[in-house]
């Protein structure tokens, strides 16, 4: 080996290596944005789609002889359903009517039994024309939120993700 080959002996490995540091870390950072929005899409969807299933579920599903009526327990179990890879430990939901009555479920698992009718019949809530909001928050935990600044190494960092949607009462 000439002079000149046996001083650059080992930099393309270290050359290497300080790259493929920064591109592994771009990966994991691309994937973990991924499925943060992922869960974000998921998240909404699920929402709104539950408030679509409930605006169908006013009076006249509490009339006599109709036997549609929901409660808090079949919103948060469609929620849970629709939400395909979401915690429901790290789901919080809040339902409230037009007249400002909030049910909050924090975390969803808290209402998954509850026998609730909702929405509720007082102060006509339940009526046609009525709107209903579903509003919920997800916290997102990643491992790329190791390096946001003010985390300690040993925790994972948070996001929260929130999503609302109102509609209104069909029947």
């Amino acid at each position: 080996m000439n002079k000149r080959g046996k001083q650059q002996s080992g930099v393309a490995l270290v050359e290497f290596t300080l790259a493929g540091i920064a591109l592994i870390f771009l990966t994991i950072c691309t994937f973990h944005l991924a499925v943060a929005m992922w869960n974000y899409h998921t998240l909404t969807y699920a929402v709104h789609e539950t408030t679509r299933y409930a605006c169908v579920k006013g009076v006249n599903c509490t009339k006599p002889g109709n036997t549609c009526s929901i409660t808090v327990g079949n919103i948060a179990t469609k929620v849970q359903t629709l939400g395909i890879g979401l915690q429901e430990s790290q789901l919080s939901m809040t339902l409230t009517t037009d007249s400002g009555a909030q049910t909050s479920c924090s975390p969803l698992s808290s209402c998954l039994n509850s026998t609730t009718v909702w929405p509720p019949g007082t102060n006509t809530d339940n009526a046609v024309g009525k709107k209903i909001s579903i509003s919920a928050v997800y916290q997102y935990k990643s491992p790329m939120l190791f390096f946001w600044p003010g985390q300690t190494v040993q925790q994972f960092g948070s996001v929260w993700l929130p999503t609302n949607s109102t509609q209104t009462i069909m029947f």
